[in-house]
């Protein structure tokens, strides 16, 4: 199955980067992706942690729910749209919610961060705990590829990355694929993405699929990139460093069975 991890800059305007995602999964699609998926906050990196309560949405409606519908209809895809705000409990959070849908625009699966980034160094400091509430629980969907393999997707978001239990959790679900879009900060990127992305898929003999912001932002902000898909052996079988970017792989079914014959890990569990 072809995929594509795509990377974006995303700006304030919701519109814009919505124009911008399109564009993106327009070429995945004539480049003959099956699935697409998008960074973690695509549809807006806002000037303040607040902004996103303005554009909160509730589950099957809104603009960009409405946009990745349309867009998964007009394009064949299956397209995973990375995160968006969706009306919490209260009003002064919201989920960060991955949502899925099928090419015929149907929505097969809903995914809330369940970790919440907190970093400060001295110089940044993030805490998402503001204006984010946490999901609880883990969440996978079926995709049938066009090869006649049923994949089994587990959903996560960036700093999720940082809790492997999730990961194992999923892999016992049956997940064989493990998809991560993120908008690392350029520190912990730089640090740690690659490394953490490679043991998630060695760990679970999966394939990783991460779609990242990449650059300096309208706001600001410094995300760090390197959007790359890993095969279960924990190879990096594509990159993209900065910028926008299409990142395309093949993933290949065969491959997780022939890991998990050679290094049957997952049945050694103990605890």
């Amino acid at each position: 199955m072809k995929v594509a991890a795509i990377q974006m800059v995303s700006a304030v305007e919701r519109e814009a980067n919505l124009a911008r995602a399109h564009a993106l999964l327009a070429e995945a699609a004539a480049a003959g992706a099956e699935l697409a998926v998008l960074p973690e906050y695509f549809c807006m990196m806002g000037r303040r942690d607040t902004d996103k309560l303005a554009l909160r949405e509730t589950p099957g409606a809104g603009a960009v729910q409405g946009f990745l519908a349309d867009a998964a209809r007009e394009l064949g895809l299956w397209i995973v749209g990375g995160t968006l705000p969706i009306a919490a409990d209260d009003d002064e959070h919201v989920f960060n919610s991955s949502f899925a849908y099928a090419p015929d625009g149907a929505c097969v699966a809903r995914y809330d961060k369940i970790h919440l980034f907190f970093f400060d160094n001295g110089r940044e400091r993030y805490d998402e705990r503001r204006v984010i509430a946490p999901g609880s629980a883990p969440v996978l969907f079926d995709l049938p590829s066009r090869d006649g393999h049923r994949w089994r997707v587990g959903m996560s978001v960036c700093y999720d990355l940082r809790f492997p239990e999730l990961y194992r959790a999923l892999a016992r679900q049956g997940a064989d694929l493990l998809l991560v879009p993120s908008a690392f900060t350029r520190v912990t990127g730089a640090a740690h993405w690659e490394t953490l992305l490679r043991a998630r898929a060695i760990e679970n003999l999966a394939w990783v699929v991460a779609p990242a912001q990449g650059g300096t932002h309208e706001n600001g902000r410094e995300t760090w990139g390197q959007t790359l898909v890993a095969d279960p052996w924990g190879t990096v079988v594509a990159q993209q460093a900065g910028g926008e970017a299409v990142v395309l792989a093949e993933l290949d079914a065969a491959q997780i069975a022939r890991c998990r014959a050679q290094l049957p890990v997952l049945t050694h569990c103990v605890l």
